[in-house]
């Protein structure tokens, strides 16, 4: 299917090939009729794109400030490599488009396929020909309504939640600043409340269009003077301002026409410095809209379906999608005539510079449309021809997120026994940039495909945690090796299976992403160590950092918790050292506090030797501080890992460094090879499984651990 996308590093918006994604719990697959081109939102977005990268950096001073630190930490090679994948990425345009659902996901509700709908919200309706919807984000469109008016459902959403925090009541006066496409769905929509509309902009031809379409209007030089007469001399009893500017003069302009505690209402993106005096003076209510409505950015709403009561939440995001529709079919309330280009999907590119000022033509609503009779969907998309090599290991790999592409699949890449035959991403766009960069042979938005694929003999594993498990498993069982990225189960349950698998004979080989026991520095440690005739204790400080409460790590159902999921690989690096599997685990957590997820916690390891390994995995830290600290003291030796730049080991009074000033290096590339290598001459894991199965065990449970502060054997 086609696609429109932003590429951030060289600026050019482009329509691309992707597989069509998959339909998900609760979510439709909707065939695209139209879709909106936003020109606040997209417009900023493509002209950011545009800038080189120095302007890049002056226009964001913030994530310049993040790249020194990670310099700092990590090393400038290193930093450069993950500022420049993150840059590489392509990003999905378009938020509000209106189409047919030609799939449903299990446990969708209302909805079925052959209906008509709207769709709402970044990364959901996009402008594809296909796009993957959920349940909340969807609407109903009765059959009088056309797709393009319906197209604009998400805006007239936006303009409605502005409305409402306006608290505005019949026969009140309303100023609206910004008479682009937002700003005349909210003067139209605040005339429809029965509200008496004023308009403001500073383009002429805006001010002459809103005339045109009935609205009092007025050019920003001449509303002051205007307003007195216009408001009988009170002031207007709110402002919304839907104007798209850095500048702060909306903000001051508002407060100075708005009447005596008035409400203010910012829409748009603009200057945000408000002066004191009028503000003060007028005692003014401002307030900063979010987006459609309640549910925005939530992810349990817009992600996992689960709505608001209505009695608690009147209007929600999408409710207020199902109003504007119900609005739509009154004659009263139109949006046709707001349409002044419409371009095919093909012609995208052409959008995009209209609304970035390229073609210096005036414009309005701008509307993609699609091809009215059904498309044949496509899982499978060739990028980059090639054949499996039976002197290779021919690769399949599935997931194709930040990670996959700013890591491992460069680590990969490296390997000259590596084949990269297909790679799989839910949502076909990662995919088939992944393919297209690394040179794989084809994209997919199905797993399914790899695993059938007869080329492909080993698969890699990248998605989010709760797939791990299940694609192990079947992987294995369609007798293909499988490097699966940490962790490798949720579950004590999924864990058995695994091993229960791996008990019968010929099954092919597993590796798990435990990547820290491979890297050069680790080698040279473990060398140091070597035939240790005493137990040994190793202390492991990690400064994880602090993680918002929606991401989806802490969510246990999908990333387990950051004990499962990343502190295995401290758990795992502590019985590399040893060379033995831990007996016992004691876990210790500090209080949550409403803010923490049990992810500040001390775990002591003690193994059959009777040495003592002890983590200290921290998320109340300051992130500028370097992450990782491994200190180890055994029969008259002594040695600091820090951060995988430097190694320094002391005995007998001689101490020796190891230092890696410009690069850090966490063994992917050699966990990778160790992988091809196994799988190619020794057939023999390169990490043995009883040591897999029992991190992994002890990582499920440390969790239960530091609850109950009891000593699991």
């Amino acid at each position: 299917m086609k696609q429109v996308l932003q590429f951030m590093n060289s600026g050019e918006t482009k329509v691309v090939e992707v597989p069509t994604p998959q339909v998900k719990a609760k979510t439709a697959l909707v065939r695209t009729v139209t879709s909106l081109v936003s020109a606040g939102t997209e417009r900023s977005l493509v002209e950011f794109a545009e800038k080189n990268l120095v302007q890049k950096a002056s226009s964001r001073p913030d994530l310049v400030k993040q790249v020194l630190d990670k310099a700092k930490r990590e090393g400038v090679l290193t930093t450069l490599d993950a500022t420049f994948n993150r840059l590489d990425q392509p990003m999905a345009l378009g938020y509000s488009s209106a189409g047919t659902i030609v799939e449903v996901g299990e446990g969708l509700q209302d909805f079925k396929v052959g209906d008509r709908v709207v769709c709402a919200g970044g990364n959901h309706a996009v402008h594809a020909e296909y796009a993957v919807v959920p349940q909340n984000l969807l609407a109903h469109l009765p059959d009088d309504i056309s797709f393009e008016s319906a197209c604009f459902a998400t805006l007239g959403a936006i303009a409605l939640n502005g409305i409402r925090l306006a608290h505005l009541q019949l026969g009140e006066r309303v100023a609206v600043i910004g008479l682009g496409l937002l700003g005349l769905l909210t003067a139209r929509l605040v005339a429809a409340n029965g509200c008496l509309i004023t308009g403001i902009d500073n383009n002429p031809q805006r001010v002459k269009f809103a005339k045109k379409a009935g609205i009092a209007a007025y050019a920003r030089d001449q509303i002051v003077e205007k307003t007195s007469a216009l408001t009988s001399g009170f002031g207007f009893d709110a402002v919304l301002i839907c104007a798209a500017t850095s500048s702060d003069d909306t903000v001051h302009l508002a407060g100075e026409i708005a009447r005596d505690r008035g409400f203010i209402i910012s829409l748009g993106v603009v200057g945000l410095n408000i002066p004191r005096k009028p503000y003060y003076e007028k005692e003014l209510h401002f307030q900063v809209s979010r987006s459609s409505g309640p549910g925005r950015y939530d992810p349990l709403y817009e992600e996992e379906g689960y709505d608001y009561p209505l009695g608690y939440v009147r209007w929600t995001e999408g409710r207020n999608l199902q109003a504007f529709i119900t609005l739509l079919q009154s004659e009263k309330f139109q949006v046709n005539d707001l349409i002044t280009h419409r371009f095919s999907i093909k012609e995208a590119a052409q959008a995009y510079e209209l609304i970035t000022g390229k073609t210096a033509e005036p414009y309005l609503g701008v509307v993609l449309t699609y091809p009215q009779t059904r498309q044949k969907t496509t899982l499978r998309v060739s990028v980059n021809p090639t054949i499996a090599l039976a002197e290779k290991v021919n690769v399949g790999v599935i997931g194709a997120g930040n990670y996959a592409k700013a890591t491992f699949l460069p680590a990969m890449r490296k390997n000259p026994a590596t084949n990269l035959i297909g790679i799989a991403s839910i949502n076909g766009v990662n995919a088939q940039h992944a393919a297209s960069k690394f040179t794989f042979s084809y994209a997919t938005s199905s797993a399914q495909e790899l695993l059938k694929d007869r080329s492909i003999n080993s698969i890699m594993i990248m998605t989010r945690h709760d797939d791990h498990a299940a694609l192990t498993l079947q992987a294995l069982q369609s007798g293909k090796h499988v490097y699966c990225e940490k962790p490798l189960a949720l579950t004590v349950q999924e864990l058995a299976d695994i091993e229960t698998l791996l008990s019968k004979p010929k099954t092919p080989l597993l590796m798990v992403g435990f990547n820290r026991r491979f890297a050069p520095l680790s080698v040279h440690l473990k060398d140091f160590l070597s035939n240790h005739s005493e137990a040994l204790y190793a202390h492991y400080t990690v400064n994880a950092g602090f993680l918002p409460a929606n991401h989806w790590l802490h969510d246990l159902a999908q990333g387990g918790g950051r004990i499962i999921g990343e502190a295995c690989h401290f758990i795992d690096y502590l019985t590399f050292l040893v060379g033995q599997a831990p007996c016992t685990i004691q876990a210790l957590a500090l209080p949550d506090q409403g803010k923490y997820h049990q992810d500040n916690m001390q775990l002591t390891l003690e193994f059959p030797d009777g040495s003592i390994g002890s983590i200290a995995y921290l998320a109340n830290g300051d992130k500028t501080f370097p992450k990782e600290r491994v200190e180890v003291f055994c029969g008259g030796k002594v040695a600091v890992l820090d951060d995988f730049r430097s190694l320094s080991m002391t005995t007998n009074g001689n101490k020796k460094k190891i230092h890696s000033p410009f690069r850090q290096d966490k063994g992917h590339v050699a966990s990778w090879a160790a992988f091809v290598d196994a799988i190619r001459s020794t057939g023999k894991a390169p990490i043995p499984y009883d040591q897999i199965l029992a991190v992994s065990r002890i990582a499920i449970l440390a969790g239960q651990a530091a609850t109950q502060k009891n000593v699991l054997n």
